[in-house]
């Protein structure tokens, strides 16, 4: 079994418990409270930020056949994902310019940062977001929210193009071949880091 098809095995509870978080049924249902969805949006637009740092910090590294992977995921995070995040944040009056990172926020971002100082295990590290949001985003959009904001939300991480990116990063973990246990142990702690990250603040 590769290492990828592992991880998805030992991340599909953690997802479960992802999908009965309240946030996360309140986006599902299209009735989050305002206020908790604008939170959100606030703290999720940092992690971007740094989502790109990490990317890039990964390409730096990169063998010569996946330096055009990274890079183009670093753009596409950058310029598409944030673009879209600051249409939605518009939407709810967001303040993304004044938002301050949050515990779980700087928790998470500050793990990625540190595991990305190795290839492999930064890839399994961050591997939980794509793999995740991607995997919500499907089962959601089996029964998607009525309100068109968070219908919007859904759609794009529903969106088979998202999709295919998580299938590369998979790619690239199993290319990579870190020490399973050490992937193992990454891809857990960013599960949980995940988790967390619907407590807004």
């Amino acid at each position: 079994m590769a290492i990828s098809e592992k991880l998805h095995a030992i991340g599909r509870p953690l997802l479960e418990e992802q999908l009965a978080h309240p946030t996360v049924v309140g986006i599902g249902r299209g009735d989050l409270p305002e206020p908790v969805f604008r939170s959100w949006l606030e703290q999720d637009y940092l992690y971007l930020l740094d989502y790109v740092r990490v990317f890039a910090r990964l390409a730096w590294q990169a063998p010569d056949g996946h330096l055009g992977d990274l890079v183009d995921l670093a753009h596409a995070t950058y310029h598409d994902e944030l673009r879209l995040h600051r249409s939605l944040s518009a939407e709810f009056g967001a303040d993304l310019e004044g938002a301050v990172k949050g515990p779980a926020c700087e928790a998470y971002t500050r793990f990625l940062l540190e595991s990305a100082a190795s290839y492999g295990e930064g890839l399994a590290a961050l591997y939980p977001c794509m793999w995740g949001y991607s995997t919500l985003g499907k089962i959601l959009a089996e029964n998607p929210p009525t309100e068109p904001r968070y219908r919007a939300w859904v759609d794009t991480y529903a969106d088979p193009g998202f999709a295919a990116l998580t299938v590369r990063i998979a790619q690239m973990i199993d290319e990579a071949d870190p020490d399973p246990v050490r992937a193992e142990a990454l891809f857990t702690e960013g599960m949980a880091h995940e988790l967390a990250f619907w407590d807004v603040p």
